[in-house]
């Protein structure tokens, strides 16, 4: 069973000093939740988890092993989803998903054309991105994490702008996931549709000793 932790993490971005002294673990088929007001670090902490931001101290783990130590493994392991949709306007629904597919090697119609149906917009598959709903291009960003199977999704705010049937679609596929020994790890304000454990980031205030060190 995969498991992926951190220890001691702290985070500074620029001037100023984000969380300190954080940890958190999960495990095949877990979901974690991270929770706090704006500016606690929810996207920074996921950020570095998806590797694009280096921690300023403590570690993240795979299997108890540093994802350091096979940087290349770690990020075929993963799949992150950020607060922004990252849809070309341009490209069509289907177009857009291709796109994607292409830069993993997976490049699929048939799967692209399930992950479409699954997220409910296979009508739409021809259609610009530019005339799609807010709802509508997190749809499309969400069945992106169908098209390339990793069992780690990294997920910023995925239920953002997503109407009651969205939740209810991305929720099914975060269980689906799970239930395949999947792990989750996403922030949101609001009810995702999801359960899982908690990680407040308002529990983990940098100090100032902790950041000197």
């Amino acid at each position: 069973m995969s498991h992926f932790a951190g220890r001691g993490l702290v985070c500074v971005r620029g001037e100023r000093a984000v969380f300190a002294g954080l940890h958190f673990a999960v495990s095949a088929g877990g979901v974690l939740l991270l929770r706090g007001p704006n500016g606690s670090g929810k996207s920074s902490l996921l950020r570095c988890m998806a590797g694009l931001l280096a921690p300023t101290d403590g570690h993240l783990l795979w299997d108890g092993a540093p994802v350091t130590a096979d940087p290349d493994a770690y990020r075929q392991r993963l799949r992150y989803l950020g607060h922004q949709d990252a849809v070309k306007p341009v490209l069509s629904v289907a177009e857009n998903l291709l796109v994607w597919a292409q830069l993993y090697g997976a490049l699929d119609l048939a799967r692209a054309t399930a992950a479409l149906e699954r997220l409910g917009i296979a009508h739409i598959a021809d259609v610009p991105a530019r005339l799609l709903s807010a709802g509508q291009r997190r749809r499309v960003a969400l069945a992106r994490l169908l098209l390339t199977p990793a069992p780690l999704w990294l997920l910023d705010e995925p239920a953002n702008a997503l109407d009651e049937d969205g939740v209810r679609r991305f929720a099914g596929i975060v269980a689906e996931h799970c239930a395949g020994g999947g792990l989750v790890v996403l922030s949101s304000h609001g009810d995702p549709g999801v359960a899982g454990e908690v990680l407040s980031l308002s529990d983990y205030p940098p100090r100032a000793a902790e950041i000197a060190a």
